[in-house]
């Protein structure tokens, strides 16, 4: 079955209440579709976040936007918006902050007095090479900065944006400074359409991991997340196809779905898929204790019941069977001094 009043090209079908604020404003549904993409310049004091989260391996992490236009129902960071005073729906996806001073915030940090290196994840909340990354280069120039500081920097992304950006990729990779992450939760190209719909094609996605590798970019793909009744048959056919692009090696999640994502996703899987919405709904309260979030460190990584363990043993199925063997190496902070010094500039 198929619903003709899906909002094309957007996961939020609208806006959602959000939690802090004392009023909600709510266009008439015909709005919606005119939604235009605003960008909004903030000017934050830092750019560098240390990750306190026990069950996440990165210590730090930097995100040059707010928001994000990829339109993924399921984003976990689409509740951080509100702490901007927006909606987790629309806005999420149609008001974008954009963080212009990013790489002097960056250069300032790296000069800091007794600051010891350690590998950044670019992104760790919503996408570096989103569309808006087209207009405003900030992701190329906070490599630039990475360059020249010999700062080691992993970049995770779901757009195949990344390849503009190799002429900077292929001198840091040649000093262990940089390693991507793709992520293709499906290679199916009609869910793709619908799971992440301003997202690179799979296709796109596939053939960037393959350029990457060629160009001795260490490259991972996380197969992310893993939605039960939706793309949860594919990863044997998405880990082979990786493998044979030449990914060293793979992470993934299963779906959660925190705050103000749970409203989005429901009314995005009903809309989309009115066939199954409430099968899938199901089968991911069947790996959250009944619930279809879960925030607890280390639990909510792994889930429970029979659908869970179900995606495990597969993964560790396609392990085996296409990645055995293979190693992901650890980046270098060994050059890494708090100074430009005696490093030419390779770019303007």
């Amino acid at each position: 079955m198929k619903n003709e009043n899906i909002i094309k090209g957007q996961g939020a079908q609208r806006n959602v209440i959000n939690r802090f604020g004392r009023y909600t404003y709510e266009p008439e549904d015909e709005d919606f579709e005119t939604v235009k993409t605003s960008f909004i310049e903030v000017f934050p004091k830092t750019i560098v976040n240390q990750v306190k989260s026990e069950d996440l391996p990165m210590e730090y992490s930097m995100n040059p936007y707010q928001g994000c236009e990829h339109g993924c129902s399921y984003c976990f960071a689409r509740p951080t918006h509100e702490y901007w005073g927006y909606s987790a729906g629309i806005d999420f996806e149609r008001k974008i902050m954009v963080k212009k001073n990013a790489p002097e915030l960056l250069e300032k940090f790296f000069q800091k007095r007794g600051y010891k290196p350690a590998s950044i994840l670019l992104s760790g909340n919503t996408d570096c090479y989103q569309p808006a990354e087209r207009q405003f280069e900030i992701t190329r120039k906070i490599l630039q900065v990475c360059l020249d500081y010999r700062h080691p920097v992993n970049v995770l992304t779901k757009n195949a944006l990344v390849l503009r950006d190799l002429d900077i990729l292929k001198p840091m990779a040649e000093q262990n400074l940089v390693s991507v992450s793709l992520s293709i939760p499906t290679i199916n190209e009609d869910l793709r359409r619908k799971m992440e719909p301003r997202t690179s094609s799979a296709k796109n996605k596939l053939k960037a991991v393959e350029v990457l590798s060629e160009n001795k970019i260490p490259v991972n793909v996380m197969v992310a997340p893993i939605i039960p009744g939706l793309n949860s048959d594919e990863p044997l056919t998405i880990l082979k196809a990786i493998s044979d692009a030449g990914a060293q090696s793979f992470g993934y999640t299963l779906v959660r779905l925190n705050d103000t994502v749970e409203p989005v996703f429901v009314k995005w899987i009903e809309d989309a898929f009115p066939d199954r919405a409430q099968k899938v709904l199901n089968l991911i309260r069947s790996m959250r204790g009944g619930k279809l979030g879960e925030k607890r460190y280390f639990d909510r990584q792994k889930g429970e019941g029979n659908i869970a363990e179900m995606i495990h043993s597969t993964f560790k199925i396609g392990r085996k069977k296409f990645f055995e063997g293979k190693e992901f190496p650890k980046l270098s902070t060994k050059n890494f001094t708090g100074s430009k010094d005696q490093q030419l500039r390779l770019f303007d």
